[in-house]
């Protein structure tokens, strides 16, 4: 491993759970432990598996001005949070590009921005210059937050026996502070991969006990630890794009197929201008959900022909563990990417029938959307 990569708080956690340790976003993290991928995968498929993803970034926005900030930086109307709600935003640039994803939280005095590890310096020091003419104050408290995410349709149960917070009360992307078995905890139902489930933000110091204690207490319902791995597949059954190989600095949230969380009608934001064109003018490729009809493993940077000819690539593929087929998410000219077009992957310059499919690929995951 490289001498620069961080460590988060749980990494003895993994290594003595004989974890296999690669580097990731800068991190050295858990790609998968003794039991699998594919167990890890279907135990929080069935049941519940338990994921350290403490490499994220909090980057928390306070003041007269916090409200103005953000919307300024995001591309989503955090105006319409309530205190306790959470919203799926785009940070942009000035052409449009996607700095990154995040997520946008609200509390009562302050609102806090995760974003993806691999980006959190470059989006700091985004947002903190565009902050500069906010009345706000910024803090970057990604070294002292840790973060667990426990997902599956078992998850809900675990945590119930550990809290005496009212977990029904907690709609989907929403949250509540409170104790999780003597942890202070900020307790968000939100997560990665399309079941019910948590993510739970802790002081870095508490991190180790628990994550001990949610092992310990979801004994009974079986529970495991789940590496990067399974999180891939989990996430790609569903559809949801990752940041570096679906969303990028080179495409805009509106053919990322992320129109939905950019709210042109919202005052001045960072883009706005370019994405208003780009709506006006209507976009020349655009990512798309695509299965394969045929045999064949998808992977990311596979040609995609349309009409045959070369006209796309994949930018995120693999062979769903639950669906026994391959599925993936691909860049496809506008004109191929209405649901049911066929269209073509190159696997080893073999072409491969596939096409187009509105994710979720996955249509029976347990996250309770309503």
């Amino acid at each position: 491993m490289g001498e620069n990569l961080k460590r988060t708080p749980l990494y003895e956690e993994h290594v003595a759970a004989g974890a296999k340790i690669v580097p990731f976003a800068g991190f050295e993290m858990p790609v998968q432990y003794k039991t699998g991928i594919l167990a890890e995968h279907n135990a929080v498929r069935m049941r519940a598996g338990l994921f350290d993803v403490s490499h994220m970034g909090e980057l928390y926005v306070r003041g007269p001005q916090a409200l103005d900030l953000v919307q300024y930086v995001t591309t989503n109307d955090a105006s319409k949070l309530v205190v306790g709600q959470a919203q799926y935003s785009v940070i942009c640039r000035e052409d449009g590009g996607c700095v990154d994803d995040c997520i946008v939280y609200r509390f009562a005095d302050h609102y806090m921005i995760v974003v993806n590890a691999s980006n959190k310096d470059k989006d700091r020091d985004w947002i903190w210059h565009h902050g500069e003419k906010f009345d706000v104050q910024l803090d970057d408290k990604s070294e002292e937050v840790a973060l667990l995410a426990i997902q599956g349709p078992k998850a809900p149960d675990i945590v119930a026996r550990l809290t005496k917070t009212d977990l029904d009360a907690i709609k989907y992307y929403h949250f509540a502070e409170g104790d999780v078995g003597g942890v202070q905890a900020i307790i968000s139902r939100t997560g990665y991969t399309g079941e019910d489930g948590f993510e739970l933000y802790v002081a870095a110091g508490d991190a180790v006990k628990l994550w001990r204690m949610l092992l310990q207490e979801g004994a009974v319902e079986a529970i495991i630890p789940a590496g990067l791995g399974c999180r891939d597949s989990l996430r790609l059954e569903m559809g949801y794009a990752l940041y570096g190989n679906d969303i990028d600095d080179k495409h805009t949230p509106l053919e990322a197929g992320l129109g939905w969380v950019t709210k042109l009608d919202k005052a001045d934001f960072i883009g706005k201008a370019a994405l208003a064109k780009q709506k006006e003018t209507g976009v020349r490729h655009k990512l798309v959900g695509f299965i394969l009809k045929e045999q064949g493993f998808p992977r990311h940077g596979y040609a995609v022909r349309c009409n045959g000819e070369l006209g796309g690539e994949v930018t995120s593929g693999t062979v769903s563990p639950t669906l026994q087929q391959g599925v993936g998410l691909a860049y496809v000219p506008s004109e191929s990417s209405k649901i049911g077009t066929e269209i073509e992957i190159m696997v080893r310059d073999k072409a491969v029938k596939a096409e187009v499919a509105r994710p979720p690929f996955y249509k029976n995951g347990s996250v309770r959307k309503a």
